[in-house]
């Protein structure tokens, strides 16, 4: 039986991921593992460890107690917060890659990593191509694109089996955001539901690439599955779904959420978005491992706002929500 281990498991991709590689692979088979204490039930349905990903000795007690074969490494300090502590963003995004890689290496273990649209600047093309110059304007950025140069060494010098995904901003509605300049796109499903209006950090036509948070496991579980001499991409492979602006994620929320109004007073997170393109080509993702996304934008904000209403228990005459055909 595989036996798979989940850093970051309380953030907002690992919480998702979790669950699914759980009902995948059985409960017993996904020790979860964060920084944090466990604190809702389906956190703790599995094997969960406290683990500082810094903490390499930790790890390695820990992957090799449970006999994992495979790691997918989601803890990291995201765009917003990397900016504040600097520093910290480099420990933990980079030493904590090099640990998981370290122990992938002596061990033979597959590993999943996650890159970012991070890793792009001023320099990319606005329909960012596989490659291109990678550039970033942040320490996030920064530790991503070394990330990416890290998991292609270990492939080429060891033969680590290292895979990755340069997520576009993400949209889910089960974990809480975790302080990327996307989170606008989180935050204002719960401020529709909740207050019934919004301030958006990010100008109103500010367009970034997007995925839903379904959309952005399949695309983890589909590269991990997939065999590895279809790979052509060793650093991250470009992965997207959708592409709008705050306007038009806002404008589609009205249409379903009465009276709701977004007002927009863009701070230091829009230098940070403005830096970033407005779309990404995944031909590559296409081709080698025939991804596809799901949802459009309709279709996510629908889903999104029936999942979190049942998450908020908020009434529909409180807040009322109807569907567009």
């Amino acid at each position: 039986m595989s036996m798979i281990l989940v850093t970051g498991a309380r953030g907002q991709i690992g919480s998702d991921l979790v669950r699914t590689l759980r009902e995948r692979h059985g409960a017993e088979a996904v020790i979860a593992t964060d920084l944090r204490e466990p604190e809702e039930q389906a956190e703790t349905s599995g094997p969960y460890e406290v683990v500082d990903i810094r903490d390499r000795t930790k790890l390695d007690e820990v992957a090799q107690r449970y006999n994992v074969d495979t790691i997918y490494h989601l803890a990291s300090l995201l765009s917003a917060r990397g900016e504040q502590a600097p520093d910290l963003a480099w420990e933990v995004n980079v030493g904590g890659l090099r640990n998981v890689l370290e122990i992938a290496r002596e061990n033979g273990l597959k590993v999943f990593w996650p890159s970012s649209i991070a890793v792009f600047g001023p320099t990319t093309p606005d329909n960012a191509p596989q490659k291109t110059p990678l550039e970033p304007t942040t320490m996030y950025g920064v530790t991503k694109v070394s990330g990416e140069l890290l998991c292609r060494y270990y492939h080429l010098r060891y033969g680590v089996d290292v895979r990755s995904l340069r997520y576009p901003g993400l949209i889910s509605y089960g974990a809480e955001p975790g302080g990327g300049a996307t989170d606008y796109a989180v935050e204002i499903f719960h401020a529709a539901l909740e207050q019934g209006e919004y301030t958006c950090f990010l100008a109103a036509d500010t367009r970034l690439p997007m995925m839903y948070m379904p959309d952005a496991v399949r695309a983890t579980t589909e590269l991990m599955d997939a065999p590895k001499e279809l790979l052509s991409v060793r650093t991250s492979y470009n992965v997207t779904a959708l592409s709008f602006s705050a306007e038009e994620l806002s404008a589609s929320i009205a249409k379903r959420v009465e009276g709701f109004v977004t007002r927009y007073k863009p701070d230091f997170r829009q230098d940070i978005a403005a830096s970033w393109p407005s779309s990404v080509d995944d031909s590559a993702a296409r081709a080698d491992w025939n991804w596809e996304p799901a949802y459009t934008l309709d279709g996510m904000v629908d889903d999104m706002l029936v999942h979190l209403r049942e998450k908020l228990n908020v009434s529909a005459s409180s807040c009322p929500v109807s569907r567009i055909p």
